[in-house]
């Protein structure tokens, strides 16, 4: 099943997508109740709630299908990390094989699909990143692998929009990306359900062939396979929930994969080739078995100018600055 968010007539609701046709279901429809329910409830609840008839996908507005309440954004891919530390100066820490390392990301940033991108105020090597993104379905803290299987409801695509220059002056203080990954998160183009993803099931990963296109074309080198993760969602899934609770609409997404974003051809080639996105360039994500989401990426706001930091005039002594005898 594909569930989407929807505008139609003015008004939001869910709509479950079929084809080029999408099911309105009504005002009172709960995301939550849905991403909870097995296929057999769910089904129950698409035919107790459908409002009217199917209407054509392309008059409706398609939001981001979840408006998630905790955004974790991991690095599972080996190859995307080896590029993308190479384009910042940078070698992979052994930690990163120990476990799979993740971020928040900024759940007020969350757009959906063929929502305009604004550049980021003081950026000019603007790059997207091709990732795919599970989607909690139900509640759940300190769970197994095995466990994390039944708490997944199913996947989406995810754009986690980078402004390059603006992260690498930041990223060796240890805190993150700061305003390089603050100004948009893309979802969509809907939430395809893990069971009907069931037949791109190899072993424990699912494999799906994914790319990105700049103006409709494809970047060299193919793409990846999402059975390249080094971690799978359930894992994933597990270690996040470590002493923390999981709640429905939490999303996870996997990281980059390999070939998809610009600046793992910069830092291999050694040239801004591809360029940095600009205005009027349109992202395109692809993935097997869910389909596709598009941005378009606008001009944005001058930055407000900031001082530099200023020291402290009148800083306290302490123990551990006393020079013994003084």
């Amino acid at each position: 099943m594909k569930i989407a968010r929807i505008k139609l007539d003015g008004a939001t609701t869910i709509g479950i997508v079929e084809g080029d046709n999408v099911q309105p279901l009504t005002v009172t429809a709960d995301l939550d109740e849905l991403l909870m329910a097995t296929p057999d409830e769910r089904a129950d609840l698409v035919g107790r709630l459908a409002e009217g008839k199917q209407v054509d996908l392309s008059s409706v507005m398609l939001l981001s299908p979840v408006q998630p309440r905790t955004l974790r954004d991991y690095i599972t891919f080996e190859e995307h990390l080896e590029g993308s530390l190479k384009g910042l100066g940078m070698t992979p820490h052994p930690a990163w094989y120990e476990q799979p390392v993740f971020y928040f990301s900024n759940t007020n940033a969350v757009i959906g699909p063929d929502h305009p991108v604004e550049v980021p105020p003081g950026c000019h090597r603007l790059d997207f990143e091709l990732e795919l993104a599970a989607v909690v379905g139900k509640p759940g803290k300190d769970l197994t692998p095995e466990q994390a299987s039944e708490h997944i409801a199913g996947y989406t695509l995810y754009n986690d929009w980078s402004a390059r220059d603006l992260m690498t002056p930041v990223i060796p203080l240890g805190l993150g990306p700061v305003k390089g990954k603050d100004f948009a998160n893309t979802l969509g183009p809907w939430i395809v359900t893990a069971d009907e993803l069931a037949p791109y099931r190899r072993g424990d990963r699912l494999a799906l062939e994914m790319h990105a296109e700049v103006n409709g074309v494809p970047l060299p080198g193919g793409g990846d396979n999402s059975a390249n993760m080094s971690w799978s969602f359930e894992e994933i899934v597990a270690f996040a929930s470590r002493g923390a609770e999981l709640l429905p609409g939490d999303v996870l997404a996997a990281g980059t994969c390999g070939g998809g974003s610009l600046l793992e051809y910069w830092a291999w080639t050694g040239s801004e080739d591809p360029p940095p996105l600009r205005p009027g360039d349109v992202v395109t994500l692809v993935a097997e078995g869910i389909g596709t989401v598009s941005n378009q990426v606008v001009p944005g706001a001058t930055p407000v100018k900031l001082p530099r930091a200023r020291t402290a005039k009148n800083r306290r002594p302490r123990p551990w600055t006393e020079v013994s005898g003084s």
